[in-house]
């Protein structure tokens, strides 16, 4: 919804809710405060922001006693929201302006019904039987028990959420490796090809350092160790493109993206494991060629 203040306007998500959403969510003012039930009860025009709401519209200045407009009903902020960055779906949590229910119900909306109710249970061993009581108290209310009606209405609890993040993250996980199996096969391949090509315009100079005493082991251990270096190469380049990419989705969707070091010795490690693997086959073949012909190929 659109947000004016002066000749500044921004579009945000308001939030008509009572004083207890502060205890509920846990979600507080950090700096001014929060309206109270008397507030909502007279409907009272006042706001709480987000931090993202307030850099929009005021930049640094102080956001406290001025009057915004939402829609066309003004409100005085009261007060700051301390910064929640997004939530698990990726939403910014302080876009957001905060106003009465009863005041976004009567003024702002215009409705006469509510489309979310958080609860809050005493622990977490009662979570279900919070659950049960909320859905028997909204079949009561809803009059379903009388008509033998199924709910009109569901109910999550954090545990549910999280489990349906937890699949939604396997699933990603899941292609994510998909993708990097099939880009490490392609990298391997191309270093097996461009090592033979490599040992096939080498013949004369593989030939000549057998001619003067390089064995078997010392061919198969120099291309095996410039394969490796060649998908090191890769590996870090890849790493490097990965830590800027994550950096700039961080700043641009304000998501903590984590970047874990052991993630990228282990890249690192891979990367030689690759290398050695696609390079046996090349640097094998480069081992066991016979000096004399190796000196011969023009």
């Amino acid at each position: 919804m659109q947000v004016k203040f002066g000749n500044l306007s921004t579009n945000t998500t308001i939030t008509g809710t009572t004083s207890d959403f502060e205890r509920v969510r846990n979600f507080r003012a950090e700096t001014g405060s929060f309206f109270t039930e008397e507030d909502n009860r007279a409907s009272m025009r006042y706001a709480v922001m987000g931090r993202t709401v307030v850099k929009n519209l005021f930049g640094e200045s102080d956001p406290l006693g001025e009057t915004i407009r939402i829609g066309k009903v003004t409100f005085i902020v009261t007060g700051v929201m301390e910064s929640k960055g997004v939530d698990m779906n990726g939403a910014d949590q302080d876009d957001q302006i905060f106003i009465p229910l009863q005041t976004a119900l009567r003024r702002v909306f215009n409705l006469t019904y509510i489309n979310t109710i958080y609860v809050q249970a005493r622990s977490s061993e009662k979570m279900q039987n919070a659950v049960d009581q909320v859905s028997e108290l909204l079949r009561e209310r809803h009059r379903l028990n009388r008509l033998q009606k199924p709910d009109d209405f569901t109910i999550q609890t954090q545990v549910e959420l999280l489990e349906a993040q937890k699949e939604t993250t396997d699933t990603f996980t899941s292609l994510i490796v998909g993708i990097a199996s099939i880009s490490l096969l392609v990298g391997g391949i191309g270093i097996l090809a461009i090592m033979l090509i490599a040992i096939r315009e080498r013949i004369n100079e593989i030939g000549l350092r057998m001619a003067v005493g390089a064995g078997k082991i010392d061919i198969l251990v120099q291309f095996i160790i410039e394969s490796s270096i060649l998908s090191i190469s890769g590996g870090v380049i890849g790493i490097l493109i990965g830590i800027v990419v994550s950096v700039i989705v961080s700043l641009a969707t304000k998501w903590n993206l984590i970047i874990s070091v052991p993630s990228i010795f282990y890249s690192f490690l891979f990367s030689i494991v690759v290398g050695m693997f696609f390079g046996v086959y090349p640097a094998r073949k480069a081992s066991l060629l016979d000096p004399i012909e190796a000196l011969r190929n023009e």
